[in-house]
């Protein structure tokens, strides 16, 4: 059973041009109608697909459209063409913390974004105990986050997130958050998903983790899907892509 579908997927945005500074520089954009945004496509015409309990991941240089892919599988943008589908619950690690309120503390912003994840209040109540232990904050839970460090925001966020049991897990390079001992508990309950068989997109540049969680993985490069397949075998290609660069992996 296929869980997403990408049928020739394009992604376009438009570019702010550099802004005038001075009334000179506004009246020389007017006289020769230079055009103030510029067209920039992040993915052009991908297709693929991710069965129901895969886990893959995507790869590519910064700027390949790899976040851009995750965030239209979670509906936060709507393509410009081509089809998506996406059947299931979904729970994006994606840009964690975003609707936090800084002036509420944890606790109420553990209600405020359970809501917005689509949890019940009876589901937020039941799980608020985990939340709080998962995080490891302690005392700090009632206290406004505005206080707390990027580390512990963070903590808080995707504690929450991996709380919602979705059928498809997304997760954009957010295991650099907290300590070491934290990140490593992160991966096992990321582990404790696909063990469930849940399906599970992980978008990465590190391929040491895309090895560790995945069994199949996609290499995009410069917007466009360029290889998809087992772990080593993209692990070669992308090594070659890299190298081309003067970069390392």
């Amino acid at each position: 059973m296929e869980q997403i579908r990408f049928d020739h997927v394009t992604q376009r945005f438009r570019l702010i041009r550099e802004r005038p500074d001075t009334l000179r520089e506004v009246f020389a954009r007017m006289l020769h109608k230079r055009p103030r945004y510029l067209p920039f496509e992040a993915i052009k015409d991908i297709s693929f697909s991710v069965k129901k309990g895969e886990t893959v991941g995507i790869v590519g240089r910064n700027g390949s459209g790899k976040s851009t892919t995750l965030k239209i599988i979670a509906g936060i943008y709507s393509p410009t063409t081509g089809k998506v589908s996406v059947n299931g619950k979904v729970a994006a690690l994606v840009e964690l913390g975003a609707g936090f309120s800084p002036d509420l503390t944890g606790r109420e912003n553990i209600f405020i974004n359970g809501l917005l994840l689509k949890m019940t209040r009876r589901e937020i109540r039941e799980r608020e105990r985990r939340i709080i232990e998962f995080s490891e904050l302690g005392e700090f839970i009632d206290s406004p986050i505005k206080q707390y460090s990027s580390g512990m925001y963070m903590r808080l966020a995707f504690s929450i997130a991996v709380e919602r049991d979705p059928d498809i897990l997304l997760v954009d390079e957010i295991l650099a958050v907290g300590d070491a001992g934290f990140r490593e508990k992160s991966m096992e309950r990321i582990m404790d998903f696909h063990r469930r068989g849940k399906t599970i997109v992980f978008v990465s540049h590190a391929m040491t983790s895309v090895k560790q969680l995945c069994t199949r993985a996609i290499l995009l490069h410069k917007g466009k899907m360029v290889a998809d397949g087992t772990p080593g075998l993209i692990y070669e290609k992308y090594e070659a892509i890299l190298k081309q660069a003067g970069e390392n992996i």
